[in-house]
């Protein structure tokens, strides 16, 4: 039976594509047939007479997968924006959630694992009426959370867990990423913080510039 997990954040820019692509490589270095999608990417650079999308591709080629781009990412827009506001504001149709289930369904069935990283946090529109907790609900994911380590992630955390909660979602747990290369006094406090704060899995720590541990991918790869 195929598993399938979410990759999703407290915000944009926190890690997600780093956590994906670490652990499709981790997967795919177990033998596991791993197939990868990210439903829709916005802020895409034109190359070549379309847009490319730079997470999907990253996912793509950790996973060493044969999968064409149209099928990871049937979705990309050039504005940097939730892909239902990036639809709107680019002139391009909004992304249909039953082509991205169709999309999903045709990547499950080659693999053993799917790795599906969202855009922003759980709650981002895809459509006006259909966020990535609705997608996670609809596809059977599994979610996992990762936190950017600066200041105001912990406000940001709860408000994250809260939600997945309030929607029943299959929260594995959270991912701490020092995203900032200072040491500051958030960074160094916010992990023992959110122990306290938060009643799900800590999964560990992804040091500034530093391979994913090896901890944390065998906790989600087990």
């Amino acid at each position: 039976m195929t598993r399938a997990l979410m990759i999703t954040g407290t915000d944009t820019g926190v890690g997600k594509t780093l956590l994906g692509c670490a652990l499709a490589a981790a997967a795919k270095a177990r033998g596991m047939r791993v197939g990868v999608m990210k439903p829709a990417e916005t802020g895409c650079a034109a190359a070549h007479g379309e847009l490319a999308p730079a997470d999907a591709q990253a996912l793509v080629c950790a996973a060493s997968t044969e999968l064409s781009l149209a099928l990871v990412c049937p979705y990309r827009y050039p504005s940097p924006l939730a892909p239902a506001c990036a639809a709107e504001v680019d002139g391009l149709p909004a992304p249909d959630p039953d082509k991205i289930e169709r999309c999903f369904g045709e990547i499950a069935k080659q693999s053993a694992l799917v790795i599906v990283e969202g855009a922003g946090g759980i709650a981002v529109p895809i459509t006006w009426r259909f966020n990535y907790a609705d997608l996670v609900l609809r596809l059977g994911l599994e979610v996992v959370l990762v936190v950017g380590n600066r200041l105001g992630c912990l406000n940001a955390t709860i408000l994250s867990v809260h939600y997945a909660k309030a929607r029943n979602l299959n929260l594995r747990g959270y991912v701490l990423n020092d995203i900032e290369p200072a040491a500051t006094a958030a960074a160094k406090t916010n992990a023992e913080s959110l122990k306290r704060l938060v009643d799900v899995p800590y999964l560990g720590r992804i040091r500034h510039q530093q391979p994913v541990d090896a901890a944390i991918l065998a906790s989600l790869l087990g």
